[in-house]
């Protein structure tokens, strides 16, 4: 079910999907440190077991994953961005939902990640989505999250000429590492990187934690 609270969200996105998945379709390619990533998340979630997606959006990441032999699944708040994924990666399993109510079973997915997605949630989201995520994972699960590195909160109600209202939170790396740890999940790695030249401007987060066996 999708939370109410998020509707301003969830009808910025419909709004920009088309936009948003012409755009992003290929930005992987650009990123050699991501892609390692989820290959070492591939490479390390459970066989046999689906992978989630969380925030998908287009799907572009799941498709990724898909065509690295894993059986994703993207999950998404928009309805629209659901539907694009559907018509573009047709090997992919999309689902709507939202970040605090998974449309997912107990110990469903091998792994998941969350690639700047949790950003547009209050910081007061935080702990139910994590306790989402650590539900839905199996045991020694592994969840990679990314952010944006701060503590302001960003607000556009204009984007690609759309008309939007949507907020980017910005989170401290200790912030975000001590709700895991809340969540039950045991940190393996944490790093940092600056922007790449086509990106905004922003220091860039990435967690890797794991839900213990």
């Amino acid at each position: 079910m999708v939370r109410m609270g998020h509707d301003a969200t969830r009808q910025s996105y419909d709004t920009v999907a088309e936009t948003y998945a012409a755009r992003f379709r290929d930005e992987l390619a650009g990123k050699p440190l991501d892609r390692a990533l989820l290959a070492s998340l591939l490479e390390q979630s459970e066989p046999g077991f689906p992978v989630a997606d969380l925030g998908c959006g287009p799907g572009h990441v799941a498709a990724w994953m898909a065509e690295r032999g894993a059986k994703s699944v993207g999950i998404d708040l928009s309805a629209a961005m659901v539907s694009a994924g559907r018509r573009e990666y047709p090997d992919v399993e999309f689902r709507e939902g939202d970040l605090l109510a998974l449309p997912a079973a107990d110990g469903e997915f091998g792994s998941a990640v969350a690639c700047y997605s949790v950003i547009h949630l209050e910081p007061s989201e935080l702990p139910k989505a994590f306790a989402e995520v650590y539900r839905v994972l199996r045991p020694s699960g592994h969840f990679l999250v990314t952010f944006h590195v701060g503590t302001e909160v960003r607000h556009l109600d204009e984007w690609w000429d759309h008309e939007v209202n949507v907020d980017f939170y910005f989170y401290e790396p200790t912030q975000v590492i001590d709700l895991l740890k809340d969540a039950g999940f045991t940190l393996e790695m944490q790093m940092e990187r600056v922007h790449y030249p086509d990106e905004v401007d922003t220091r860039r987060a990435y967690l890797l934690a794991r839900r213990p066996s």
